[in-house]
């Protein structure tokens, strides 16, 4: 299963997201949900980066986990676009539950 966990603050601000897992629904190369999930994230990720030229922290390491994070004082900036993935790894895990969770951290 594929878990999205939302990197919150304490007011409920979106500071990022992370990513593990796999979701399972097909073979490596076939699978149509952690091709979802990683496009949508990495176009996040690239539209806060290299469009709106924020300087974030953001790693995928070799197992294909995703981390990202802004810093606060981006957090104007970056809003619309975290609460817009959000709403699509939501949209994802009610047509697959059974491939993806979303969740939220308090950091």
């Amino acid at each position: 299963m594929i878990n999205v966990e939302f990197l919150i603050n304490k007011h409920g601000a979106f500071l990022g997201f992370q990513i593990s897992g796999h979701s399972a629904y097909d073979e490596c190369g076939k699978d149509i949900v952690c091709a979802a999930v990683s496009s949508a994230a990495f176009m996040a990720v690239n539209t806060i980066t290299d469009i709106l030229k924020v300087d974030a922290e953001a790693m995928v390491n070799k197992s294909g986990n995703m981390f990202f994070k802004v810093k606060r004082e981006d957090l104007s900036h970056c809003k619309d676009i975290l609460i817009g993935f959000k709403l699509h790894m939501i949209s994802l895990e009610e047509i697959y539950p059974k491939n993806i969770t979303v969740n939220y951290l308090e950091v």
